[in-house]
This record gives C-alpha cells, structure tokens and sequence, in this order.
C-alpha cells in the first residue's frame, strides 16, 4: 500500500515538475524554488544522506586507522608480495574504490569470476561481497588474503610471521590495540583494516541537494532525479547509499546474459535466490565501470537502459537515459570528480 502511494505521489508530481527531458542540458528549463523543494521531499522519501559515521566506528582510534591504512596497502599481504588490497580497490588518484577491470587480477595473474565492488561506503551495506557472503567490514577483510586465487597467501601464521618480522607493524599493532599483549593477531588486523574503510565515506552534490542547497544539481541532473523515481530505480536503490540494502534477482523481468554464476543461491543453498546479488550502491557509480557482477557492461548510458529493461521491462528513451546518467553524476564524491 505504501508503495503504491509513494508511485502515485512521484507520477502526480512528474507532469507539474519537469517538462519532457531533452538531450541538451541548457534546453532544460530552470525549476523554481518550490519545484525543487517538492522535488527534494519526494526523494526523501526513500533516499537520504550519507551519514557522517559507519556503522561499527565507535572504537575506531586514529592509531588503529592509521594501522588499517598501511594494511591496506601492504604488499606483504600477498604471498609474492605483488599486490594489496588497494591493487583491487584503488582509493589513491581520485579512483572510485575499484581497479576498472571487468574482473581483478590476483598475485600470480589468476583472475575470479566477479567484479571488485568499490570500497567507498561499503561499511553502510547490509553484507559485503556480491553474495553477501562476509556480514561486515571485518569478516571481508579476512578473506582476500587467504583466497588461493586473490593474495595467495597459504595461512594466517604466515601473515602474522610477516609482519612480526617486520621492523614497524608489532609497535602499531599495540599502539592501535594497547590492552592486548599480543596484538599481533588476524582477528585485529581485519579489525584495523576495517577501521581504515569506515572513513571512505564520500561527499557529494546530491546529498547537499537532500540537505536543501537548491543550486547543487542541475536542470538536466534534476530531471535525471526525477525519472529516476518515476520509472522506480528506487525500488531497490534506496537508502542513504543509493543501494546496498537488500538482494535483487538480476533478469527480474528479461534474464540477463551470464547463466554461470548463481549468485546468492551458492550461500544459501536456497533456489529462490539463484542469480541474487547484492543490489550495488551507485555512489559513485560514474567512476566504477565496467558494470554488474560480471563486469560484463562497459558504459553507465547503457547499463542504465539494460536495467531498466531487465529489472523493470521497460525501454526507456535516449533522452531520459541521458537524464538519468547526469543524475547519477552527482553522485561521484566531490574530490574524487574527475578533470574536464
């Protein structure tokens, strides 16, 4: 019932709001005050701003973010010594959390199967992985590092031997956990990494759009928005990320192309959630292409027409595709924009 108001509300409001979307953003009329502000109540509906803190960041110190920082980035993380979790989930240079590869390279060149979901907010998802298969943040930090075919590294004593051996890690393990007499242990460096993402927290113009700064989208972006809703994209991006918040067969309505990987159901072991994923956050969504869990679509114009076909059974025109991928722009972190 409250969804069906929420349709009702969005699709009484698009024909008094925005006039038909046209390619050229300086052909969109201007929305007045009042436009926007209805604009803006309606998509608070279902979504909202990043807060300022993750889940779980109550006992994060600087020392034990300072620690997960140079972890995230440590090469001895991998049993050649090749790669770190940046290698995957690329954070420096302005990058989006991701290494926009349709699949990651592992230490010996091996690849998976999966895409590498960014990094940026992730501590705000229900689950990590596509699958959902860590609950949180720490228990995702653990795996990579012991994937036979990611970091490669054969157990856990051996990462505890290296950085024992190390001439700085034991003084920054008990720095960052001072109660523990031996604090060098798996368990805290996953605790440590962890504190590190939970500051990837992102900043950018949509939120201060929902926060009530009218001049912070576009004509064009305000459109975007507005489709957005009304095709109901938010159905299943919702929520302060935009997404993240629950599983979502993809092919809901049209199958999707890639029959191999199950998704969710090889969890579960339940047949209901046979190509289930993780709905993605598009948070800055315009800096992690390629698309999907396969990273199987190369542009954000077409992955956007491919979903809406897929998920909603709808083709939607150029014009509104148009719309919607500025929108979905203003999702990219203000100091991760790229240069023009």
């Amino acid at each position: 019932m409250k969804s069906t108001a929420l349709r009702l509300l969005i699709l009484g409001i698009a024909g008094t709001i925005l006039p038909p979307a046209t390619q050229a953003q300086s052909a969109t009329p201007q929305l007045t005050r009042q436009q926007k502000q209805e604009l803006r109540e309606t998509a608070k509906v279902v979504l909202a701003p990043l807060p300022d803190k993750m889940p779980g960041s109550e006992n994060d110190t600087p020392a034990r973010i300072a620690l997960g920082k140079k972890l995230f980035f440590e090469t001895k993380l991998s049993k050649n010594e090749s790669i770190s979790c940046n290698s995957c989930h690329r954070v420096d240079a302005g990058l989006g959390g991701v290494d926009n590869a349709s699949v990651s390279s592992g230490a010996f060149a091996e690849t998976g199967d999966r895409n590498a979901p960014t990094v940026l907010n992730a501590g705000f998802h229900l689950a990590q992985f596509w699958d959902g298969r860590a609950p949180n943040l720490v228990e995702q930090a653990k795996g990579p590092i012991l994937n036979p075919i990611e970091m490669s590294m054969p157990e856990e004593a051996t990462v505890l031997s290296r950085l024992n051996a190390d001439a700085e890690y034991p003084a920054l393990f008990r720095r960052a956990f001072p109660d523990q007499g031996s604090p060098v242990t798996y368990q805290n460096l996953a605790e440590a990494i962890a504190a590190f993402e939970r500051t990837l927290i992102t900043h950018d113009r949509f939120d201060d759009f929902l926060k009530g700064d009218n001049e912070a989208l576009s004509a064009l972006e305000l459109q975007g928005l507005l489709k957005f809703t009304q095709y109901g994209c938010t159905t299943c991006h919702t929520g302060p990320a935009i997404g993240g918040a629950l599983y979502q067969k993809v092919g809901l309505v049209h199958p999707y192309e890639n029959f191999s990987d199950v998704g969710r159901e090889k969890i579960t072991k339940d047949e209901d959630d046979r190509y289930k994923f993780k709905v993605p956050s598009l948070r800055n969504i315009a800096l992690t292409a390629p698309y999907f869990h396969d990273g199987g679509v190369a542009s954000l114009d077409f992955a956007v027409r491919k979903m809406a076909y897929m998920q909603l059974g709808l083709e939607i025109s150029t014009e509104d595709t148009h719309a919607i991928v500025a929108f979905l722009k203003s999702l990219t972190d203000k100091e991760r924009v790229p240069a023009k």
